[in-house]
């Protein structure tokens, strides 16, 4: 698979990860467990950074697949660079994609994840709204 890259206008969320020695594994480099926790991790910080609390009580969302592409490995002592953006919805879904770098720049990870929007109160899935998509969708 070649590197993903944000389409134009895409609205992007970035943030580094310093990995810790604990990420290292037996082959000395992260280990790719540790690049979905980043993509968790990477989520989860895009919604906390354009949602108000009291209106991410009303929500929740769940994952239903992760796709990750491990194209070079992260050494111990390098920053990696991550990226992220979602696509378009549908219905209670978008697909949310990550891009991990190292600082070379060349792809580490790259990950394309199905998450699915939640009513907190009823537990089921619902409709992404439009000013939901507003804050993260395409522009």
């Amino acid at each position: 698979m070649k590197p993903i890259e944000p389409p134009a206008g895409a609205q992007v969320f970035a943030q580094a990860f310093h990995p810790a020695p604990a990420d290292i594994d037996e082959n000395g480099h992260v280990n790719n467990v540790v690049y979905l926790r980043w993509v968790q991790e990477m989520a989860i910080a895009h919604w906390s950074s354009r949602i108000a609390p009291d209106q991410q009580a009303l929500w929740a969302w769940v994952v239903l697949r992760h796709e990750i592409d491990y194209r070079r490995p992260l050494l111990p002592g390098e920053v990696a660079r991550a990226r992220t953006w979602v696509g378009e919805r549908h219905g209670p879904r978008f697909i949310r994609y990550v891009r991990i770098d190292g600082p070379d720049g060349e792809v580490c990870a790259q990950a394309q994840s199905d998450w699915c929007l939640i009513d907190a109160a009823s537990r089921r899935p619902t409709r992404v709204p439009d000013w939901m998509v507003a804050m993260f969708g395409p522009a």
